[in-house]
């Protein structure tokens, strides 16, 4: 609403100068207010509607359509028809009524005289074109920003509707075997569960989180994996920094941390590790995650996979582009025997 208010109210504090420029200039010199406040009546007017049809009519509806050669055409005819029609005041009133010893001592079409003419009106009509060119120009700029935006919002919206971990059907699966058996662990694995879920509900919504929080949802997300692995698999994390002053948007480490399991631990029948480090230098926070995996085929599908109900490696680097552009780091390197992911992201403000 104020946008629209403020280019309604230009245009006011615009002709309005200029009014006062035709009536109170001249007025001034020759001590006339009177007279030359009817003639700033008549002027204005004459080359508000100029402007207005330069403006509404030759810019809207031929020029910015590409009608390239009707709008040179009707221009020229419009600047001849309102050179007249101001030389006709001129000529007609003003000369007979205040400057009698002028009257037609030449006569009405005298060409340097309608050129004169036009050329007062159109001075003032290049003018506005230029304010009018300068307010179009930061108005579509205004409309294209907030369409990118809404682009951006809903790219990611659709990116993070995607993170929905597919373990969570099978967590409540083993959490009710493990109930039947009433196993001492079931309590916390709902717990755990149901923060995991609150997370993914309500935080998960905010543009941009402590990255502490985020480390919070993934050891909750490590524990009920673990449920299914027992003894065979060893994670440890280690966090080098306080990370609660730093942000970072939602749901964005544990893709990393879902493709160490589902690739390196879950076809694997031997013992498995998984090593993850966070750690931040000059507002830059460092991810290292480095997970063991026991044949070749693993390495191809860990890095390629954008299968399944996970978000894979590709959904990561489209949010990594959107919401980091130009402001992140990303890199895998894989052998045999190991998997290594490093991101370096630097900190936003929220």
């Amino acid at each position: 609403m104020r946008t629209g208010y403020r280019r309604m109210l230009l245009p006011v504090i615009f002709w309005l100068a200029y009014f006062l420029y035709e009536w109170l200039t001249n007025a001034y010199w020759m001590s006339e207010y009177e007279r030359y406040f009817f003639n700033a009546l008549i002027i204005v007017p004459i080359t508000f509607t100029a402007t207005l049809f330069t403006t509404e009519v030759l810019i809207k509806r031929l020029l910015r359509k590409d009608k390239v050669w009707q709008f040179w055409l009707v221009l020229i005819l419009s600047i001849i028809f309102f050179g007249v029609t101001r030389r006709a005041y001129n000529y007609f009133y003003v000369y007979p009524v205040y400057n009698p010893e002028y009257a037609r001592t030449m006569p009405f079409l005298f060409f340097p005289k309608v050129v004169i003419e036009a050329v007062n009106i159109y001075l003032i009509v290049a003018l506005y074109s230029m304010f009018y060119f300068k307010q179009a120009w930061y108005e579509e700029q205004r409309v294209s920003q907030a369409l990118q935006k809404d682009n951006v919002e809903a790219q990611l919206q659709l990116l993070q509707s995607q993170v929905q971990p597919h373990f969570i059907f099978n967590t409540l699966n083993n959490i009710y075997s493990m109930a039947i058996k009433s196993n001492p662990q079931t309590p916390d694995l709902i717990y755990r569960l149901s923060a995991l879920l609150s997370y993914m509900l309500y935080d998960s919504k905010q543009a941009l989180i402590p990255a502490s929080k985020e480390l919070q949802y993934i050891y909750n997300y490590i524990e009920l994996e673990k449920i299914r692995y027992s003894n065979k698999l060893d994670v440890s994390i280690n966090v080098y920094d306080e990370l609660t002053n730093f942000c970072i948007a939602p749901l964005l480490l544990l893709p990393l941390v879902e493709n160490s399991f589902k690739h390196g631990v879950s076809d694997c029948l031997e013992s498995s590790w998984i090593r993850m480090d966070l750690s931040i230098k000059d507002d830059w926070l460092t991810v290292k995650i480095e997970n063991s995996q026991h044949n070749k085929s693993q390495v191809n599908g860990h890095k390629h996979n954008t299968t399944g109900n996970g978000i894979g490696i590709e959904n990561v680097k489209q949010r990594l582009h959107l919401l980091y552009n130009g402001n992140h780091e990303y890199k895998c390197i894989h052998d045999e025997q190991t998997y290594l992911t490093v991101l370096r992201i630097k900190n936003i403000e929220a």
